[in-house]
């Protein structure tokens, strides 16, 4: 008999994504010397105690062996809370029962920037981004969900910056494809059953319940609240829209650079009649990557920011210049839209 439906999904999933891994992989050994061949990858998992990441923890020390890949684990220990450095080693010393090597647990100190949510976020990935290259890994592995996914799309529209915001997590994302998200595709009951059947002790995060955190009043009140109204559909039918909206933003990205080149006279000034030519969904990602260019940081450029300097294409009134984040300035000048550090 075989194992557990939900079991069997957490497998195939996983595995899934470790030949993707392989693949890469072998295309990187082919542009290398016999004599110089890396050993076989290591796919590190980012486990948390949760019953998502201790499912995906398990799922990937059975695949790993069946396809020489060498399967490792790192827990983050945010320092929260009281006694999270003993919780920090029990998942150190579960991940290792699973057969997990090498496995170890990192302390970090979470900053304020951006809210508290952000800021263990940014401690989180910058501890793992250490961790991936400290082991010279191949991948991290992520345990987020398609109801994560449905909460971060939810999270998006409420910040009203676009169709980028709804496309919620990438299955494959940072340098190189570091990081992926093999569940994506799967709900949050079927890892939380997973683990269940395999007797995985899980931890629960208070955090996930804290009606402080805004995704946690969103997990525990917003979406039960959507589904009540619209029906159980609504998780499957937001990570669709993630999807759907990430297609669509990757092609309006390719389009915007394509156009960039073209809106620029000799110079490699920006015309403004060229700009006002463009769709607005073009036109604003170039002023935005132009912004960028000129030294404004991404995290902080926001729409409202972007639709002020589109009005000096659309709305050309001989206003003054604009100030942006990072002390840059766009300004009109004889039919030229000039973006620079002020």
């Amino acid at each position: 008999m075989g194992p557990h439906p939900a079991v069997a999904a957490i497998r195939l999933a996983v595995r899934r994504v470790l030949h993707d891994i392989l693949t890469q992989h072998a295309r990187l050994t082919e542009e290398t010397s016999p004599h110089e061949r890396p050993p076989s990858p290591l796919v590190l998992v980012a486990c948390s105690g949760g019953a998502d990441s201790m499912a995906l923890a398990s799922a990937l020390a059975f695949e790993a062996p069946k396809l020489g890949i060498r399967a490792g684990g790192v827990t983050v220990d945010h320092g929260l809370q009281a006694g999270s450095d003993q919780r920090a080693d029990e998942v150190v010393l579960r991940m290792r029962q699973l057969g997990l090597d090498p496995v170890e647990s990192t302390a970090v100190t979470v900053g304020r920037e951006g809210g508290p949510e952000a800021a263990a976020r940014d401690a989180r990935y910058a501890a793992l981004d250490a961790a991936a290259d400290r082991h010279g890994a191949a991948a991290v592995l992520l345990g987020h969900t398609r109801d994560d996914q449905a909460e971060t799309v939810l999270l998006g529209l409420a910040r009203g910056s676009g169709i980028r915001s709804l496309s919620g997590m990438a299955a494959v994302s940072g340098a190189g494809g570091r990081y992926r998200r093999p569940f994506l595709e799967l709900d949050r009951q079927t890892a939380r059953k997973a683990c269940m059947v395999q007797s995985l002790p899980v931890w629960d995060d208070p955090h996930n319940a804290d009606p402080a955190y805004t995704r946690s009043r969103l997990r525990h009140e917003g979406l039960p609240a959507l589904e009540k109204a619209l029906g159980k559909g609504v998780v499957e039918a937001l990570a669709r829209t993630a999807q759907l909206s990430r297609d669509d933003a990757d092609a309006l990205d390719t389009w915007a650079r394509q156009a960039e080149a073209a809106v620029r006279d000799s110079a490699g000034l920006l015309e403004c009649a060229k700009l006002y030519a463009l769709p607005p969904a073009v036109r604003r990602r170039v002023l935005r990557r132009a912004a960028i260019e000129a030294g404004a940081p991404a995290g902080s450029l926001f729409a409202r920011h972007i639709e002020e300097v589109d009005r000096l294409i659309t709305g050309w009134r001989g206003q003054g210049a604009i100030n942006l984040p990072g002390k840059v300035v766009a300004q009109r000048q004889g039919g030229r839209l000039v973006i620079r550090q002020g």
